[in-house]
Order: structure tokens, then C-alpha cells, then sequence
């Protein structure tokens, strides 16, 4: 048997799947927060208030949360390569479908269609990348997918505001060619996700036989590492955790802040008095801020193998940015504040997904990562809305960033009195939770 060359087979395998996948994520987030540049001309259209919009920014969410886990279990047994073309075509047809909204009811109606038809796209990602790198080089790879948050926003914000100007072509208002053509990508990319993806190593003919079953070897030792019994008490124990439920909160701070101010960023970076095609290139400003914020921050966190501190100080700046900016109100001074806080929401990211996997193994990570996400996810839907509603009742936005500064910093408290500073020992689904935050507490 020929001597397989580790690296090259790794090399080959990530250049294969995550371009395509970073892609496929950066067309799906698109098409997540694409509303907030049409909020712009869209909301006076249609009579959206600034809280009904938040609603419908944010209930995106609660379709997501509730069809994310058995999206997941379909994907496992139909195969990831077909069921991720599904998803990119639902979404897309939905998607394109947001350029016919005519009022409150049917904007919030499609936003929610659309989480339903979304749903189940990051955590398939997430579980197919299990197929294929074994757990040493898994960290890497998921920071890597995960820069398509800040990359899509970033690239995608003048292009959106670009289209916003073929307003009146055809008689069609800008934000609905905004949707129509955002949203035309996730239709056709099937065929491309049909044609490169394969549904594990032993379907890929791209890879060598004697690589194949090198693979294949390497990631049935990862399972074996981690093998438990999994039992339905078992995974009822994982759900009743009190560490898995302050993940959530965790997770649920940063994801609050995320999507509270990428929704509404662009009518606050308006308000100063730019255009909508300055909006859309200062826009970049954020996220490539926000970039730097989760390599420098992944960077470090690995670097010093530490991730409470880490994640706490991230947090933090979060804190500081929105209150400052808030105070500052309608000013250039407040734009960069908030670019502060960008820096800390996605620098959070890098440090906070290695922290559950300290704690849980096998069946119980599997189970715990899902409900962390999906319960973590609601941020998406709080933070939104509570920024709409601030901005309807006082006025401004500076209450709705006041808001998101006390969940962040709620997230530093339960961070810092719940998770222990020091690597956890891994716990099965068999274990209850008193074992798992005894083991933890060694």
C-alpha cells in the first residue's frame, strides 16, 4: 500500500469542500440579513414600523429553532450532498418570493418561511465537516467556514446597496430587485453542490483508494476515542445540564448582539446623514473589523489554550462599544464605537464553540452542540427585536444598543460564575449532569 501523505490528503480535502461550503454560507447569510439594507427605502412602502420590522427581522428565528434538529436527523439519513441542494433551494425560491411582500402581515409571514426553509443548513455543515477531518484539524476548519459572517456582510453591504439604485427599472421598487436577485444564487447552486460534493470519503472519487480507507481509519479512531452508549435518559440528562443551559445563555448573549446590530446598522449608519450607496461601503468598515476580530481573537485563544477569559473579554468590548455609541447618538464617533463592538461580537465566536466540547463527548456533544445552537439562535430573534422596539418608543437608537450592551454583559456574568477556567474533562450523554460539573470542577 502506497504511504499516504497526511497534509497533501488534508489540503486536498479542504480546497475541495470549504471554498464551496464558506460560499454556500456567505449566499445563505446574505439572504439572512439582506433585509436590513432593504429596510431602507422598504419599510415606508409596505407601513412597517420600526418595531414590526425588528419582528420580522428576528422571526426568521423562531422558524429556524424549530425545524434545525429534525433537519439535521433527515440529513443524516438521506445524505448530506442532495439535502444540502434542498435546503439552497428552498431558501432560494423563499427568498426571491420576499420581493412580492405587500404589508406587516405577509413580511412577517415570509420572514418565518424563510428561517423554516433556511433551517438546518449551518448545523448540516457543521455535522458534514465531521465526515471528513478528524477532530485535530476540525477547530481550523470551522473558524475558517465561520469567516464567511463577517465576509458576507462586508462584501455583500455595497453590493445590496448597489442594487438598491435600480429602483423604478421595470417598474419594480429596489429592494425588491434586492431580494429577487439575492436570492437567485441559492436556486442554482444545487447544481453545483450536486456535481463537487460527495457524501463521505468513501463516495469520493477524487480521493485515492489508499487515501479513502486512510481517512476512513483516522476518523472511525476519533469515534472510537469517543464511543458511549447513547441512551434516550442519557441525552434527557444532557438537556438538563446546568452547564449546557449557561452555553446557551452564552451563546445566546453573543448571537443577541450579532444580529441586533447587523439588522440595524445600516439604518444607523444612514441616519448620520450618508446615502445609501455611502451605507453600503462603510458597511465594510465593521466587518473587516469584525474579521480581524476573529482571527486575532482565534488566534490568541489558541495560542494561550485559554477560552473563558478570552471569551469574557470579547464580551466586554461588546459592552463598551454599544454603550458609548449609544451615548454618542447620531455621530461618526459612534459609527466606530459600534466597529468596537463588531470587533468583540464576532472575536466572541472563535473562543466560545471549543468550550462545550471541554465539557461533553460522543452522544452528548453530538446533542449538546444542537441545543446549544438552536437555543443560542433565539438571540437572533431577541436582539432585533428589542433594537426595533427601543427605536419606536424613544425615538432613537441608542435604548436598543443600551439593551444589547445588558444581555452582553449578562453573557460575561454566567461566563464567568458557571464555566471553569481550566480544561474540562469530557463527559458522556450516560453521565448526569452532577458528574458532568464534577468533572469539570477537577
Amino acid at each position: 500500500m502506497e504511504q499516504v501523505n497526511e497534509q497533501r490528503v488534508m489540503r486536498k480535502i479542504f480546497w475541495r469542500l470549504a471554498p464551496l461550503l464558506m460560499f454556500l454560507f456567505m449566499i445563505a447569510y446574505v439572504d439572512r440579513v439582506n433585509v436590513g439594507f432593504a429596510a431602507l427605502t422598504m419599510n415606508k412602502d409596505i407601513g412597517l414600523s420600526a418595531y414590526t420590522y425588528g419582528l420580522g427581522a428576528g422571526i426568521f428565528f423562531l422558524g429556524y429553532l424549530i425545524f434545525e434538529v429534525p433537519s439535521n436527523l433527515i440529513m443524516a439519513r438521506v445524505g448530506a450532498r442532495r439535502w444540502i441542494a434542498r435546503i439552497l433551494l428552498s431558501w432560494g425560491f423563499v427568498a426571491c418570493a420576499m420581493a412580492w411582500v405587500q404589508g406587516p402581515k405577509s413580511f412577517l409571514t415570509m420572514r418565518f418561511i424563510l428561517g423554516i426553509a433556511e433551517a438546518g443548513f449551518f448545523p448540516g455543515v457543521i455535522l458534514y465537516l465531521t465526515y471528513w477531518f478528524p477532530a485535530r484539524y476540525r477547530a481550523r476548519v470551522v473558524s475558517t467556514f465561520m469567516l464567511a459572517i463577517p465576509l458576507s456582510v462586508g462584501l455583500g453591504a455595497p453590493i445590496s446597496t448597489w442594487i438598491m439604485q435600480l429602483d423604478g427599472t421595470l417598474g419594480w421598487k429596489g429592494w425588491q430587485w434586492l431580494f429577487l436577485l439575492e436570492g437567485i444564487p441559492a436556486v442554482l447552486l444545487p447544481i453545483l453542490v450536486l456535481t463537487v460534493l460527495a457524501d463521505d470519503p468513501g463516495k469520493a472519487k477524487w480521493l485515492s483508494a489508499t487515501e479513502r480507507i486512510w481517512l476512513q481509519q483516522e476518523l472511525a479512531s476519533d469515534r472510537e476515542q469517543v464511543a458511549v452508549k447513547k441512551t434516550e435518559s442519557g441525552a434527557a440528562r444532557v438537556f438538563a445540564s446546568p452547564i449546557v443551559w449557561a452555553f446557551c445563555l452564552m451563546y445566546f448573549a453573543s448571537t443577541s448582539s450579532s444580529y441586533g446590530l447587523s439588522l440595524f446598522m445600516p439604518q444607523i449608519i444612514k441616519q448620520v446623514g450618508f446615502t445609501t450607496m455611502q451605507t453600503g461601503f462603510i458597511m465594510v468598515i465593521p466587518y473587516l473589523i469584525g474579521c480581524a476580530g476573529m482571527l486575532g481573537v482565534g488566534w490568541l485563544s489558541d495560542h494561550f489554550r485559554e477560552r473563558k477569559w478570552h471569551f469574557i473579554a470579547t464580551l466586554l468590548v461588546v459592552v463598551v462599544g454599544f454603550v458609548s455609541a449609544g451615548a454618542l447618538g447620531k455621530t461618526v464617533a459612534a459609527l466606530a464605537l459600534l466597529c468596537l463592538a463588531n470587533f468583540g461580537i464576532m472575536g466572541s465566536k472563535a473562543p466560545f464553540w471549543p468550550l462545550p466540547s471541554a465539557y461533553l463527548r460522543g452522544a452528548a456533544a453530538a446533542a449538546g452542540i444542537a441545543f446549544i445552537n438552536s437555543v443560542g439562535n433565539l438571540g437572533g430573534f431577541f436582539g432585533p427585536t428589542i433594537v426595533g422596539w427601543a427605536r419606536e418608543h424613544y425615538g432613537s437608537f441608542s435604548g436598543g444598543l443600551y439593551a444589547l450592551a445588558v444581555v452582553a454583559f449578562f453573557g460575561v456574568l454566567v461566563t464567568l460564575f458557571a464555566v471553569q477556567n481550566r480544561q474540562a474533562a469530557p463527559v458522556s450523554a450516560a453521565e448526569s449532569p452532577e458528574t458532568a460539573e464534577a468533572a469539570a470542577a477537577r
